[in-house]
């Protein structure tokens, strides 16, 4: 493992959403072919094109092992290492699905995501709320708005303007999406213009 600052570490966060901790999706490492016993991979955040974090990770049969240094503000680092058991179970058209359980503490709860603290855990172990749920009404609308630019295309942020038809998109679809987008958008502004009372009498 790598030294202090070497992207190697973890620290310690202290924060109330799943966005403000690193995150394990099991079904991203299925995806890439990562779950083969016997593979040792090492998995890394980035932060604008640059290395932030890493953990060293290696496949058994029924767990991965993973191992890693975090340090809560102030504390010494210190090196984790446990395992995180894997579950299986059967997909309807074939195939079967990878699951983490939970490897806190009388919990055990089978989930995609694991979150990195002390330990990588659940979200409920670590109390953590989504996004969406510390949002106002003005942030979810401008949030569905984001999505439906993700989705066409377009360059982020709701007063960027509009962008073009995507290629393969059927115009209707496109019209549809473009009349959702700006309906959003004008919500969000609307209940923002309201709760600093900027709204129109």
């Amino acid at each position: 493992m790598g030294g202090m600052g070497s992207g190697n570490y973890l620290r310690l966060h202290a924060a109330e959403t799943t966005e403000d901790y690193w995150r394990l999706d099991v079904r991203r490492w299925q995806r890439e072919g990562l779950l083969s016993a016997g593979r040792v991979f090492r998995w890394q955040w980035n932060h604008d094109g640059v290395k932030v974090a890493s953990i060293n990770v290696r496949v058994g049969p029924d767990a991965v092992f993973v191992s890693y240094g975090q340090r809560a503000d102030g504390e010494d680092w210190k090196v984790e290492q446990y395992p995180i058991q894997l579950e299986w179970t059967a997909c309807h058209y074939g195939g079967r699905r990878a699951w983490f359980l939970c490897p806190s503490r009388g919990c055990g709860r089978r989930v995609a995501i694991l979150y990195g603290g002390a330990v990588f855990a659940c979200r409920h172990c670590h109390r953590l709320a989504y996004p969406s749920q510390r949002e106002g009404a003005h942030d979810r609308a401008a949030r569905r708005a984001e999505r439906i630019r993700e989705r066409l295309g377009w360059h982020p942020g709701i007063l960027t303007g509009s962008g073009c038809k995507p290629k393969w998109m059927r115009w209707r679809t496109f019209e549809r999406l473009v009349a959702e987008h700006d309906w959003r958008v004008g919500d969000s502004l609307a209940r923002v213009a309201k709760k600093f009372g900027l709204a129109a009498c």
